[in-house]
């Protein structure tokens, strides 16, 4: 999982990421994410464009959604009082943007 850039939109309630995400390898990019976060995958949709999966962060249900056209990743959550969940979670996902990458091997 590469992260290039965290923001929380307070507006639109989300947590969006941007990453080296393949819609057609999605879960290279979701799995680790969801692990970074200590979330537990509930369930898993998707469909011509779009990924959703639902995660459970500590008993507060998340959205881990992915469309292929916008290019990014965001999390999302039913509840208007779950934002400070969110902004906990860009925290963690700011510090792993903060560490160096490993090299990658050719």
């Amino acid at each position: 999982m590469r992260l290039q850039q965290v923001w929380l939109d307070n507006d639109a309630g989300t947590l969006q990421i941007r990453g080296d995400i393949n819609f057609d390898d999605f879960a290279a990019f979701a799995e680790p994410l969801v692990e970074s976060l200590d979330c537990r995958v509930l369930e898993r949709l998707w469909g011509a464009d779009r990924h959703q999966w639902l995660l459970d962060f500590e008993g507060c249900q998340l959205w881990l959604n992915y469309e292929f056209y916008g290019d990014v990743a965001w999390l999302a959550s039913d509840r208007a009082e779950d934002i400070e969940v969110l902004a906990f979670l860009e925290h963690l996902l700011q510090r792993q943007l903060e560490q160096p990458q490993p090299e990658q091997q050719q």
